[in-house]
């Protein structure tokens, strides 16, 4: 084989602190992903590296070894041994082979710092456990050909890369002057009037004034929370919630408060009694489609919920990111707060990276007038714009009516397989509490530390999600957020079995 090979091969050579051993390279190859065999190789091993998998002084297998394991031609592990000593990963010992190279800070490529104290700080965060950061390092080190069962995005064969890159195409063809200004501040008005009828349809009116674009709902919630909140104040958020924001909003100087999350919405009696005694300026909440449970709010909680805002003066921040997994119907009946409030009290927030593409970062916040032209102003002072490129994109898409069919496509599809997955979990001696009716994520309770398990998996190649990550107490949990879709190959399921049960036996 050459060096660009695209070989399938289970890498199945992991360097423990006594030599070579099997391990988890297996099936982190792929003929298919576009990147060659070295890049390949080189990347994972560093990973492993990086994540403390590989220890410092470990011998690696000879080139022979690594080749006979995994069917790939000597000349590439030469090549793939050569690139990781040249980037400062192994060290190469005459007549002994190849070695995992002591790390320090300074030498673990852009994130060292050029001090001692800085580099001291960034080996103390190397070394923390589990945590938001490590989630998202790792999920963003996940390539094409990886597993994800923790992740919070369809496979990207369930998602419309031709009607992407149709519409590319079109908007690349138009006048160049039309793509090479800023954007409008509020983002591309065609789009905002295609969103003013999508909210419509939700029963939430909203002219286009009062919409504004955003890098995904990301950058939405970091707007709304640097316009509403000063250091010290307190920001409720559901418990479980989506995790990123409890590092974001503290990194504000907020105080980040967890509201227990029930089937139907949140615990009312908490909420009354945590608003009394903390005065929040701001909720943040899933209504439809919670991230991690997939549950929804019922009409009785939405109007009590509605009801403390008022009385304790917060506003309600709605992340409705998962809107358009939602059937509608009597199979999962959904209140949104904003539909209720209509802008008064309630701050929509919207996007469609989670079915359109997550690489076109295009979100939006619907708002009353007044604060829609705040937090206008609040994303001038962060970026002036954003790039309406994505937003001529998205607006194409939906404004020539596939994108209606193509989420229908992808409920169909999560229908299909939502009640066997979940029967399937439940026969590995695993616990469901809400089963979802709609949506891709099950909230699992797995029995075990789910903070060791993820550990486990992701020596083995596979990103899970533990719940430690979910509750802005960060505490070890047993539950874990199951991304139904991408938990289907059978490696997984095989993994899952052993390990709890391992586990569960120890």
């Amino acid at each position: 084989m050459s060096n660009t090979e695209h070989a399938l091969s289970p890498l199945s050579a992991l360097a423990g602190p006594g030599g070579g051993r099997p391990g988890a390279f297996a099936g982190l190859l792929s003929r298919e992903s576009g990147e060659s065999l070295i890049d390949q190789i080189v990347r994972t091993v560093a990973a492993r590296i990086d994540d403390k998998l590989l220890r410092s002084g470990a011998r690696m297998p000879s080139i022979r070894q690594f080749a006979a394991a995994n069917a790939v031609s000597c000349s590439t592990v030469v090549a793939s041994y050569d690139r990781l000593v040249a980037k400062g990963f192994l060290e190469s010992r005459r007549g002994a082979g190849f070695f995992v190279r002591e790390r320090s800070p300074l030498n673990a490529g852009e994130r060292s710092s050029g001090t001692d104290c800085e580099a001291a700080r960034v080996e103390a965060a190397e070394a923390r456990p589990l945590d938001v950061v490590w989630l998202i390092r790792n999920m963003f080190r996940q390539t094409p050909q990886q597993k994800a069962p923790g992740s919070g995005v369809l496979p990207a064969e369930w998602l419309d890369g031709a009607a992407i890159g149709n519409a590319l195409r079109s908007i690349g063809s138009q006048h160049a002057s039309l793509l090479l200004n800023y954007g409008a501040p509020q983002g591309f008005l065609p789009l905002r009037q295609q969103l003013q009828r999508k909210l419509a349809e939700l029963e939430i009116a909203a002219a286009p004034s009062q919409i504004v674009t955003t890098v995904g709902v990301t950058q939405a919630l970091d707007i709304v929370a640097r316009e509403f909140t000063r250091p010290g104040d307190t920001i409720f958020v559901d418990d479980p919630a989506w995790y990123l924001m409890f590092g974001s909003f503290a990194a504000l100087g907020a105080k980040v408060v967890g509201i227990p999350r029930l089937p139907n919405g949140p615990d009312i009696a908490q909420l009354a009694q945590l608003a009394a005694e903390h005065k929040p300026r701001l909720y943040v909440i899933n209504s439809v489609l919670h991230n991690p449970t997939s549950t929804s709010l019922s009409a009785a909680k939405a109007f009590q919920v509605l009801r403390i805002a008022e009385e304790h003066g917060f506003a309600i921040v709605e992340d409705d990111i998962y809107c358009d997994l939602n059937p509608g119907s009597a199979v999962q009946p959904a209140t949104r707060l904003a539909s209720l409030d209509q802008l008064k009290r309630v701050i929509y927030l919207g996007g469609f990276s989670k079915t359109m593409a997550a690489n076109l970062r295009v979100g939006f916040i619907a708002a009353s007038p007044e604060w829609a032209q705040r937090l206008c102003d609040r994303k001038m002072l962060g970026t002036l714009t954003t790039s309406d490129i994505g937003e001529r994109v998205v607006y194409k898409i939906l404004s020539e009516g596939a994108y209606r069919k193509h989420a229908d496509r992808i409920r169909t599809r999560l229908d299909t397989l939502r009640d066997k997955t979940v029967r399937r979990i439940e026969q590995l001696g695993m616990r469901v509490d809400a089963p979802p009716r709609a949506g891709l994520f099950a909230w699992v309770d797995t029995g075990v530390d789910t903070n060791v398990l993820t550990e486990r998996a992701l020596a083995c190649g596979l990103l899970l999600a533990p719940g430690s990550l979910f509750s802005p107490n960060q505490l070890p949990s047993t539950r874990m957020r199951m991304n139904l879709p991408a938990i289907q190959e059978p490696s997984i399921w095989q993994f899952l079995e052993r390990e709890i049960g391992a586990m569960r036996g120890a």
